[in-house]
């Protein structure tokens, strides 16, 4: 008898993970910022697709949970098109999540500001899929009373 194991090796896959309420509460007071990555838009569109609806549902938790807790909510893209035309996109994404924030929690809507960068602030290379996954994101940044 002969036993045979194939073992296949192979890059562990990154995904993106759901950030919940606490952990966005938890960040925001240690780093005075939150990056979050489960807002999905389809290629050169601003319209949030309903994949995004579960962290929707955990910031507006983060809002209901600090009634003074004021944001900004910070659009981020890629380097992929030109520059002006990722400021505007990035501008159009955040306006689009504060809009429907406001939807899930009308308390809170003049506590959020959005605003775009565009690429302007990366946190990985441009040059790969996987860095340029990092950079299309959106920011919760605390704005100090």
């Amino acid at each position: 008898m002969i036993a045979l194991d194939l073992i296949e090796t192979q890059a562990m896959a990154e995904k993106m993970v759901l950030v919940k309420a606490e952990e966005m509460a938890s960040g925001i007071l240690q780093q005075g910022s939150v990056n979050l990555y489960g807002f999905h838009f389809d290629t050169a569109s601003d319209a949030l697709k309903p994949e995004s609806d579960a962290i929707l549902d955990e910031v507006a938790k983060l809002l209901k949970s600090d009634t003074a807790l004021r944001l900004l909510v910070v659009g981020h893209t890629d380097t992929v098109g030109k520059f002006e035309g990722n400021i505007e996109l990035s501008q159009n994404r955040a306006a689009f999540v504060v809009a429907a924030l406001n939807k899930r929690v009308p308390s809170a809507a003049s506590r959020l500001t959005p605003c775009g960068v565009g690429y302007q602030c990366p946190i990985a290379t441009n040059s790969s899929e996987e860095g340029r996954a990092k950079n299309r994101r959106v920011a919760l940044v605390k704005v100090e009373n």
